[in-house]
């Protein structure tokens, strides 16, 4: 089974061994490869949300549950990160600065899906949007080399795609607001199939 314990004290020696994210991504990658393992050690995921594990000035470790067909706009972390997907899929689309533009406008330049047992490196520059596009929630393990909480950053517009301060309590309520969703969406159902 998981051991979150021995998971936190395996990455919080990891970074303190090595700044990078490569120590850490060895750990995720471990981890995520037996999904069975995590969902007994942190519970099968029953709603989108973000469940902090460990917090400190020098690491974050969130369980994060994506909620069905579920989209966070594009932002940067300002901090190294690893993705490791033990259940359901992420995709990620990264964007990049236009340097010519103001207001810090960003256009899609790549994109990578991931799905469960993968584990990705993001470097402490990248900008990426997230959606989970399953009809069912998405779990993942994150990693954050910092105070994920503490330390401020952008986030663009998905309209405009201009950049503008981070607003962390908009970004959790639209946990809160894909769980409604999905509970509408449930009860939807349920009443097409009576």
């Amino acid at each position: 089974m998981f051991d979150l314990d021995r998971f936190i004290a395996d990455c919080s020696t990891a970074v303190r061994a090595d700044r990078s994210q490569k120590s850490v991504r060895e750990l995720v990658s471990r981890v995520v490869s037996d999904p069975t393992a995590v969902v007994a050690g942190l519970g099968e995921p029953r709603r989108a949300e973000v469940q902090r594990l460990y917090s400190a000035a020098d690491l974050t470790i969130l369980n994060v549950i994506w909620g069905p067909r579920m989209t966070i706009m594009p932002h940067n972390h300002r901090m190294w990160a690893v993705i490791g997907i033990y259940t359901g899929r992420e995709d990620n689309i990264f964007w990049s600065r236009l340097t010519d533009e103001p207001g810090g406008r960003v256009e899609a330049a790549g994109a990578k899906s991931l799905g469960e047992r993968d584990a990705e490196p993001l470097g402490r520059d990248i900008i990426h949007s997230v959606t989970n596009p399953l009809s069912r929630l998405t779990g993942a393990i994150h990693v954050y080399g910092g105070d994920f909480f503490a330390v401020s950053r952008s986030e663009w517009d998905p309209e405009t795609l201009l950049e503008r301060n981070y607003d962390m309590e908009k970004n959790l309520r639209l946990f809160e607001d894909a769980n409604r969703a999905y509970a509408n969406w449930n009860l939807s159902s349920v009443s097409a199939s009576s």
